[in-house]
């Protein structure tokens, strides 16, 4: 192990930039899409809430889950946690530039009510919410009875 030699402050403003790494910094920092309106997805289940905000066309933005939160077992199926996704994407959501969106939820979690209202508590407007959970026609084929 040698001795490590340490740059003065005269050498590192003397060192050449080269054009590709000025603009690549440049690009960095304009490649975060600014999107007006988006669609919240909201999928709740007994055991975890997700919410995944999208654009217009389907193209998702940014995503949240209770147990990326740190909430582990039942606590991720409740009304507190997915309140705290909510805020969480919310934040996310304002730094892309959201002002409204649309929400679609899909599920039959205690969590359903509680997530829009942590997004919404962040000052995006809300333009409509749309059911879509899954109900089935006639469910599965029940079990036979059993024998003795």
């Amino acid at each position: 192990m040698g001795k490590k030699k340490l740059a003065s402050a005269s050498a590192l403003a003397e060192a050449p930039v080269s054009e590709g790494a000025v603009a690549k910094e440049e690009k960095k920092a304009s490649s975060k899409k600014r999107v007006d309106s988006g669609v919240l997805s909201v999928d709740s289940t007994y055991n975890n809430t997700k919410l995944v905000l999208a654009d217009s066309k389907g193209g998702v933005l940014a995503w949240a889950t209770s147990g990326s939160l740190g909430f582990k077992g039942a606590k991720k199926g409740t009304p507190f946690a997915a309140a705290k996704v909510g805020e969480e994407l919310a934040t996310k959501a304002s730094t892309l530039g959201v002002k409204e969106v649309k929400v679609v939820v899909k599920g039959v979690g205690s969590g359903r009510e509680s997530a829009i209202r942590g997004f919404i508590s962040k000052g995006i407007n809300l333009i409509s919410i749309q059911d879509k959970t899954p109900v089935p026609h006639n469910g599965p084929k029940p079990p036979k009875p059993r024998r003795n």
